[in-house]
């Protein structure tokens, strides 16, 4: 990554860490960041819905978000880009425990935004309740500092842009039997 743009980010991280910094946001950033570990909640919402039965086709096109993004995140940009996290930089700001792989994209962040958008596609009220979560899980991240702010803001956008493209893939009649 570009030296101005690590820079920028590394002046957002410590605006965060002297602005926000309280117990308050100690207690509630490794939680948010927890529930969006592998996908947690996202799983959980699918499970929701599939339980639900009026919105099963929508778990099953979440589990297909996800899957999109672990290609996408995990397997490709990761190790592809393989940027530092700002914790390995600089660890004495860690606030939780240091992640070992790289920082671009921001994992936690895509997945949050896969799912947030499948939801919202399907249902706009849900939906903005996840986008919520979603950008909560994304700030959680920033302010544990184990990823830059571009690392989640381009997770957000990656995320967004998987989840509408796993949406209208759903909607193909050629692939509506994996959805359905």
């Amino acid at each position: 990554m570009c030296g101005k743009l690590t820079l920028t980010d590394f002046r957002i991280l410590d605006f965060i860490r002297r602005k926000t910094s309280c117990g308050f946001m100690d207690f509630i950033c490794p939680k948010m960041s927890f529930l969006g570990n592998g996908g947690m909640i996202w799983f959980a919402a699918a499970a929701a819905l599939f339980v639900s039965g009026a919105y099963r086709s929508i778990a099953y096109v979440m589990i297909g978000g996800l899957a999109v993004g672990v290609i996408i995140c995990n397997l490709l940009l990761k190790y592809t880009v393989a940027r530092p996290r700002p914790c390995h930089i600089l660890p004495e700001f860690a606030r939780i425990r240091v992640p070992k792989d790289y920082s671009f994209p921001s994992g936690h962040t895509m997945s949050s935004f896969i799912c947030a958008t499948i939801i919202t596609e399907a249902n706009f009220q849900l939906g903005m309740i996840a986008v919520a979560v979603a950008a909560m899980i994304g700030f959680s991240r920033l302010y544990l500092y184990v990823h830059f702010p571009s690392d989640v803001l381009c997770g957000a956008f990656l995320g967004t842009l998987s989840g509408v493209a796993v949406w209208h893939a759903a909607l193909m009649p050629q692939l509506s039997f994996i959805f359905n």
